[in-house]
């Protein structure tokens, strides 16, 4: 058996039926909310919370939004005017507030730009997940980006598997700094600087975290397929399946006895996979950019300004607060990559976009469109899920906490630095990543005089990057309204010492704890 072709978009077209009648049954009253979202997610869409409206998840293989993609979204904001967008933590484009008849026309629509929502949701494989600058980033090991769209190609024929984990997460990572958590996702390929891949699998945040098993190390890229159906197989033979609580491939650790033992059983199915089919990857290439520039020290002085490895270009980092963009910014942003050759969006699982492959002049004005609708300081980079405003499992509205943060913040006029990028989950699901955080919060209740409150739980100390990975201490349990304030006097007590937060921390770790004790539980 070969390797599968890639599944033509417009072949998805005929399911979309099936989704149309029983969103308008849903819509009518005449379908329970957990059913249809048992049965939405397929279509890579849900009810809002209220269940007056409706989200639709664009898929964007890599975090890479080409110049149709992007044209296609700038054109919905317009002709559905279009309000509530959000750059997700998995790299992918949320349309929100969105009635029927509007996602009915989307999610075909979408089709004809080559994005595919199918999936988008429940239990399927996930928008697979790669470094956001793949292929332009200076210090990279090797270009990872065409191996993540070949497994996102891949993995689009497991959409009707059966016996599918409720998630499942392929990431790859081109450098040590980790960004899409590839050393803790489902399944991660990391680059090595001999050009291969070490592979690790059954990793995962939420409840029961873990970091993921390395089951192989060296890996030829053209051999990823193989690595792919065996973490398939794997799940099938040893996942709990039957209970949604426990139906990730993480739980597999401890159900087989642990790490060494889960690798064993995982190397096992890999070998069946040898045995059974041929899935090496063949005409897989990096696509070079053809287009130079001439350097600008000024220019890359800008702390939104990356430059890339390609001499005399640049990327331009534009972080809407929340991962929300304005709509009349991305519309404005899109005009302007028609218009560049070779430009493109990528999307990072911080939240942030860039816009890579450009000259100093045309660096310059995408700054300038963005200018209002970016983060100022590394703490506005803050990430946060789109929360229990719109999320039906939300707990608490995490991107109302971050609003009220950063508003605090500002008005303290801390010194850029003063406090990290925090991390901000509505509910344990860790969407906005809140475990490996430097600081992180979880949407939680506190008794206060036997009533409960809106809170949540703080966690510090996180870290992400490869090599020395950790999950953040919980130190305890704060009022939502009291969270404002205990950054600003964390801020405050952290520019007092002359140090960045990130050299506060490493000379004390357990400083925070005297902090935070007054706000804690």
């Amino acid at each position: 058996m070969s390797v599968p072709q890639k599944i033509d978009p417009q072949s998805w077209k005929p399911e979309l039926e099936a989704f149309r009648e029983k969103t308008k049954e849903f819509y009518a009253g005449q379908m329970e909310k957990a059913a249809y979202k048992g049965f939405s997610g397929l279509y890579g869409s849900y009810a809002q919370r209220g269940g007056k409206a409706s989200m639709l998840r664009l898929r964007m293989t890599a975090g890479r939004v080409t110049r149709q993609k992007m044209a296609f979204v700038a054109d919905a904001i317009g002709k559905y005017d279009l309000h509530s967008l959000h750059f997700t933590t998995c790299q992918t484009i949320q349309l929100h507030d969105l009635q029927p008849d509007q996602v009915f026309d989307l999610m075909e629509r979408a089709l004809d730009a080559g994005i595919v929502t199918m999936g988008g949701g429940g239990d399927f494989p996930r928008n697979v997940m790669c470094s956001p600058l793949a292929g332009v980033e200076q210090g990279e090991y090797f270009d990872v980006l065409p191996w993540a769209e070949a497994a996102g190609d891949y993995l689009m024929h497991f959409i009707h598997a059966e016996k599918m984990p409720r998630k499942l997460k392929v990431c790859f990572s081109s450098s040590p700094s980790n960004i899409p958590h590839a050393t803790y996702r489902d399944l991660g390929f990391v680059a090595r600087p001999d050009g291969k891949f070490d592979v690790y699998s059954a990793g995962g945040l939420g409840n029961n975290p873990k970091f993921g098993v390395k089951v192989a190390e060296a890996v030829e890229p053209d051999q990823i397929l193989y690595y792919i159906k065996a973490m398939w197989l794997t799940f099938r033979a040893y996942g709990n399946y039957e209970s949604r609580a426990r139906a990730r491939t993480r739980y597999m650790q401890d159900a087989l006895g642990g790490p060494e033992k889960y690798a064993e059983a995982y190397r096992a199915k890999l070998k069946e996979v040898y045995d059974a089919e041929e899935l090496t990857l063949t005409g897989v290439a990096s696509t070079p950019v053809t287009k130079t520039g001439t350097p600008d020290e000024q220019l890359a002085a800008n702390p939104r300004v990356i430059a890339q490895k390609q001499s005399g270009l640049y990327a331009v980092a534009w972080h809407p607060i929340g991962g929300r963009p304005d709509a009349a910014v991305f519309c404005a942003v899109n005009d302007a990559v028609q218009e560049i050759p070779e430009a493109e969006m990528r999307l990072a699982p911080d939240e942030t976009s860039y816009i890579i492959n450009l000259t100093a002049d045309e660096a310059r004005r995408v700054l300038e469109l963005t200018a209002k609708d970016t983060a100022a300081s590394l703490f506005e980079t803050s990430v946060s899920c789109i929360g229990a405003s719109i999320c039906q499992v939300g707990l608490r509205d995490s991107q109302a906490l971050l609003a009220s943060c950063v508003k605090a913040v500002a008005e303290a006029n801390l010194p850029d630095g003063a406090l990290p990028q925090i991390h901000i989950s509505g509910c344990p699901s860790s969407c906005g990543t809140h475990q490996t955080g430097a600081i992180g919060f979880r949407g939680a209740a506190k008794v206060v005089d036997g009533k409960p409150n809106v809170a949540f739980t703080l966690y510090v100390g996180g870290c992400d990057r490869q090599g020395s990975e950790v999950m953040g201490r919980e130190l305890g349990v704060v009022l939502v309204d009291d969270i404002p304030t205990f950054l600003v006097k964390l801020g405050r007590t952290v520019a007092a010492s002359g140090m960045s937060y990130a050299q506060w921390a490493v000379a004390d770790p357990s400083a925070i704890d005297a902090v935070a004790a007054e706000f804690l539980a």
